[in-house]
């Protein structure tokens, strides 16, 4: 978005990215926001009313730079281009735990399981399963909810529903906690990750999906 430059700056300046949004926010004037900016040519990029104006996703800054929790730079963990070694690095960094605002989840289970027999619709149609073959790309369990990740490594613009319906139905029949769908890749050739959180409102209904939130991250490591 055009006004990315600008808040990127406004980030830098003012080390916004060094608080502890945990404990406080973090009070930013339009005095603050002026002064930042002052050097910009493009009225868009330094008029507090346009900054400010976020009506929608699409009126955010692009990218959401995000302060790795760890103390420590990890060198393994960039070796490679797999799903699960960007997804590992993710959660190393607490981007999971903090994109779901729950610190207590720990990685349970991935791989590959068989869903118990269950049935939903599709528009008017009935589909039975029985012992049908998932597979998750990592599992979180939370004092509260269960979160199931399916990762790509590259930019996905389209993922049947399946990978991520038939998971949740399997393991909603697992646990009473709630159960929580999440898609996530990282862009190719970029260190930014990519996070979405779905939600089916009728758990019987494979076309209830729905899109509850979603953000993308560059990690910045301490």
């Amino acid at each position: 978005m055009a006004n990315s430059k600008s808040w990127n700056k406004i980030f830098s300046d003012y080390k916004i990215l060094d608080h502890d949004f945990e404990k406080s926010p973090f009070p930013l004037s339009a005095t603050q926001i002026k002064i930042a900016c002052q050097k910009f040519k493009e009225t868009g990029e330094k008029e507090v009313r346009i900054l400010c104006k976020q009506d929608s996703r699409e009126d955010r800054p692009d990218i959401s730079v995000y302060s790795s929790k760890l103390d420590f730079q990890l060198d393994t963990a960039k070796i490679g281009n797999s799903e699960m070694q960007h997804l590992d690095y993710a959660y190393a960094a607490s981007l999971i735990r903090t994109f779901m605002n729950d610190p207590s989840l720990v990685l349970t289970i991935r791989g590959r399981k068989y869903t118990p027999d269950f049935e939903f619709k599709v528009m008017k149609q009935i589909i039975k399963v029985s012992s049908v073959q998932t597979e998750v790309d990592a599992e979180y369990e939370g004092r509260d909810q269960v979160v199931l990740i399916e990762a790509k490594n590259f930019n996905a613009t389209n993922v049947i529903i399946r990978q991520l319906f038939y998971p949740f139905r399997q393991w909603q029949e697992q646990t009473k906690k709630r159960v929580i769908t999440l898609f996530f890749d990282k862009t190719s050739g970029e260190d930014v990750y990519s996070v979405w959180q779905f939600d089916f409102s009728d758990p019987n209904n494979y076309n209830s999906i729905k899109l509850v939130k979603s953000d993308k991250f560059r990690i910045k490591e301490k």
